[in-house]
């Protein structure tokens, strides 16, 4: 496991409701990436986003009235760093008392400095309260889910072994199709603290077995990494066992503290579907 040691995780926290730019705490993603090909082989290409949601997001207007808003932060997976969630958290909380003439000014601010934490271009995106369903809808997306099938487990830590093709379909040669699991679960890789997930498995080649894949995603039930990791080493394992021609991995993250992490990484699009699940 990577050692985190010296993030701000599990130490004593320092809370702010003033503006507090430096909170936030950059991660190298370099060292869970040299870690993933040390363990598995060269990394495969990928593209993507990281798409954080922000349901506490607050500040006052000039004259004191509290301002609420849900916010989404897309960090490219290019960016050099992530950032440690729970420094994300006490950043946003730094908001909650300091005044602002406008919504844009606030936006320019979150933008400038999560740029430059990330060391990448991040988009800062705000919604109101009332027309966030219509652009993030509760659905599930037109696929199979894999969560019903009568089969035994008994490892819970990541074993790439279970993925393989299924010769036996009727597809074999080729086929197209979306695989879904509501049932990954990961932990924080410093406070231990469990993380669920929905993750979304979409792919064109030859047919991945069912029974293998969702083995393979619950064997991460005791594993511990931060959210960009776990989906860029199911990427990564997935492409390497299966060889599909076309691959994208979508994990839904349930919210803690306020704030959700989806990490999306794909073989072709730069930005996943629009939706969200129920627990979220």
């Amino acid at each position: 496991m990577t050692d985190y040691s010296d993030t701000e995780l599990g130490k004593a926290t320092r809370y702010s409701d003033r503006y507090d730019a430096s909170l936030l705490d950059p991660i190298p993603r370099a060292r869970a990436r040299e870690q993933l090909q040390s363990e598995s082989g060269p990394l495969p290409d990928f593209i993507g986003i990281d798409l954080w949601t922000g349901f506490e997001v607050s500040w006052l207007n000039g004259d004191g009235l509290p301002q609420v808003v849900i916010a989404e932060f897309l960090l490219p997976c290019t960016s050099v760093n992530i950032i440690e969630s729970k420094s994300f958290k006490l950043y946003l909380n730094s908001f909650n008392q300091s005044s602002y003439g406008s919504l844009h000014a606030v936006r320019e601010i979150m933008v400038a400095d999560l740029s430059a934490v990330a060391q990448g271009d991040v988009e800062v995106i705000f919604y109101q309260l009332a027309e966030y369903n219509g652009f993030r809808p509760i659905t599930e997306p037109d696929g199979h889910c894999l969560d019903q099938q009568e089969i035994a487990i008994d490892c819970y830590t990541p074993n790439a072994d279970f993925l393989q093709c299924d010769q036996d379909r009727k597809d074999a040669s080729a086929c197209s199709e979306l695989l879904y699991s509501h049932l990954l679960r990961t932990n924080c890789p410093v406070t231990d603290q469990p993380d669920w997930a929905s993750v979304y498995i979409s792919y064109e080649g030859a047919p991945i077995d069912r029974a293998g894949l969702l083995k393979y995603l619950v064997s991460f039930r005791q594993h511990q990494d931060f959210h960009e990791q776990c989906v860029e080493k199911i990427y990564s394992d997935i492409m390497q066992r299966c060889k599909p021609l076309q691959l994208d991995v979508y994990a839904r993250y349930m919210r803690r503290g306020g704030l959700d992490i989806n990490p999306w990484r794909s073989s072709r699009y730069s930005f996943p579907p629009s939706l969200r699940q129920v627990r979220q």
